[in-house]
């Protein structure tokens, strides 16, 4: 079996289409029809079947691409650890971050890190919290900023970088909107505009809403910073929302108030797999991660109180 029969398999299981596969590789069609024909003779099996002009993985060719997919993947890294062994500033980092981080956080440390390592690659991947945790323990990316920080996980590790405030924003016509501080409770006759099931910001501001004596109304439902900034701004509702959220200019802009009680902060945290070491780059950025936010934001951990988190909904 060679590697390059494995190569030709997983690009025609992907394509479904031995033509396209082929094109893809650069190669005669007839090249990865001998290859796979050649390993289908070596295993025993069928490995794919006929299903129009396309071909289908059999279910024991499903079951071979699985264990192949897995193999290439360690084969990758091994190679690309080589690589930054040799030359640990040409490397390339792959990181995971939510959305809201992705407006200023995220361009910000980059760009610092890369004025020290110029030649140092990225790959970004997006995502909400469950599917962070599951890019860091599948090997999809190196390191993710995830909030809140999952403490007493047993599959990843990592540190609390920054503990941020979260602030009330509403129409600037609305009653409160030139206060300097309120209480939540004076928001309860509010109806709220929510980040939808699955942000971690949704349980967070709920939470804080039940502290503070109320079920927050839910006027509308959205998936990202901007759209919840929007509809505020548009006079659609109230809601809660981290200070780094205001980075981004826009022509709709609602006010912003401090809440003063309950105070409501968001963790967020810098994780990796904790059974994994990190590759040289990754925890060269790691480390400068790491010295960059006890420089920049050491004073605002140190005074600002966690709101705990639980269910979302009342019991």
């Amino acid at each position: 079996m060679e590697l390059r029969q494995l190569h030709y398999f997983m690009k025609v299981a992907q394509k479904e289409h031995v033509t396209q596969a082929a094109e893809e590789l650069h190669v005669a069609q007839s090249a990865v029809s001998r290859q796979i024909h050649q390993l289908e003779e070596e295993l025993g099996v069928n490995l794919f079947m006929q299903k129009g002009r396309n071909l289908q993985l059999t279910p024991v060719g499903q079951l071979f691409c699985k264990r192949v997919e897995t193999l290439m993947k360690d084969l990758d890294k091994a190679v690309a650890e080589i690589h930054e062994f040799l030359d640990p500033e040409r490397g390339e980092i792959r990181i995971g971050f939510p959305h809201s981080l992705g407006i200023h956080l995220i361009p910000s440390v980059v760009a610092e890190f890369r004025k020290r390592y110029p030649n140092v690659r990225f790959r970004f991947k997006q995502g909400m919290y469950p599917s962070l945790i599951r890019d860091v323990i599948s090997a999809e990316v190196d390191l993710a900023f995830i909030s809140p920080f999952p403490d007493g996980h047993d599959q990843v590790d990592g540190d609390v970088v920054l503990t941020e405030e979260l602030f009330a924003i509403m129409h600037p016509s609305h009653p409160l909107a030139q206060e300097e501080s309120i209480h939540l409770s004076q928001l309860k006759e509010d109806k709220f505009i929510l980040f939808s099931k699955g942000y971690s910001l949704r349980p967070i501001v709920w939470q804080a809403c039940l502290e503070a004596g109320f079920t927050p109304q839910i006027a509308f439902e959205g998936e990202e910073t901007d759209t919840i900034r929007g509809l505020v701004a548009a006079g659609m509702g109230v809601s809660l929302l981290p200070e780094m959220a205001f980075f981004q200019s826009n022509p709709m802009q609602p006010a912003k108030v401090r809440i003063s009680e309950p105070r409501i902060t968001r963790t967020i945290g810098l994780i990796h797999r904790s059974d994994d070491k990190l590759p040289l780059v990754a925890q060269a950025f790691r480390n400068f991660l790491l010295g960059y936010f006890e420089l920049q934001y050491s004073a605002q951990k140190k005074q600002l109180p966690v709101l705990s988190t639980c269910s979302e909904e009342p019991v």
